[in-house]
């Protein structure tokens, strides 16, 4: 025990306060705190308190079509929309994103995609800002636009 530098305990992995259904869909925007498993399909924003320390998490058979925004996302399902996560967004490797990632940490398994940008935000006030277009002062790249910029320099084109 002795030299061993002690880490800070992740979020709990456990404590979800509501479980949304493989059986269930809800269509309509969904206001949550706590933690909210997702095991079935929300159509419409999901988007915790201000202020709170909620947990959102997406599990393989869930599919949210909308944005999400809070503090803790974990994702291992399909999402259609941009998701932002203001302290720490994690993308298993089932996880598919279809929209913009704004994120402060991020944690990416091998198998997950993200069809969109992925932009590194280290103020969390603008990331849960909905009315603001984040990408638009962010100054994030695209991919494609990065492998461009490198083959430019290496002599070769891109298309």
């Amino acid at each position: 025990m002795l030299g061993k530098k002690k880490q800070k305990p992740r979020r709990p992995t456990g404590n979800f306060d509501t479980l949304i259904s493989s059986r269930t869909t809800i269509e309509g925007d969904v206001h949550f705190s706590g933690g909210l498993h997702v095991d079935g399909h929300i159509r419409g924003k999901v988007l915790a308190e201000d202020g709170s320390d909620a947990v959102l998490r997406v599990s393989e058979v869930g599919e949210i079509t909308g944005d999400i925004s809070a503090p803790h996302v974990i994702i291992n399902g399909t999402v259609h929309g941009d998701v932002y996560a203001s302290a720490h967004l994690e993308l298993a490797e089932k996880a598919a994103v279809n929209g913009s990632v704004y994120y402060n940490l991020i944690q990416m398994a091998m198998g997950a995609s993200v069809n969109g940008n992925l932009v590194h935000q280290r103020e969390p006030s603008g990331l849960l800002t909905q009315d603001k277009t984040p990408a638009a002062n962010s100054g994030g790249a695209r991919l494609d636009d990065d492998v461009s910029e490198l083959a430019e320099h290496a002599g070769g084109k891109s298309e």
